[in-house]
């Protein structure tokens, strides 16, 4: 598994920037996809694939330890959805 540093030193490689440079594409990448799905919208990357929210339902569920029912409430999540060239690449 790449991890950020990994996929930063990557970026700056491939794209011809400093790993600093890289860092702040990188940062300011997530940050706005970030915006964006807190405001509902969603993202799309032709070739790449597409960031959206979804929605949870309001279910029952139980504690693991003692059995007990609890509600769990309904939620926001976040959802990628791999774009046809992804998958490709992929397979």
């Amino acid at each position: 598994m790449m991890n950020k540093t990994e996929l930063v030193s990557a970026i700056a490689e491939e794209a011809g920037l400093t790993k600093a440079d890289a860092a702040k594409a990188l940062e300011a990448t997530v940050s706005t996809v970030t915006k964006a799905l807190s405001s509902g919208d969603s993202v799309a990357i032709i070739g790449f694939g597409t960031f959206k929210v979804g929605e949870r339902s309001a279910r029952t569920g139980r504690n693991p330890q003692t059995g007990a029912e609890m509600q769990i409430p309904a939620a926001k999540v976040p959802k990628f959805s791999a774009g046809k060239a992804l998958k490709e690449a992929v397979n």
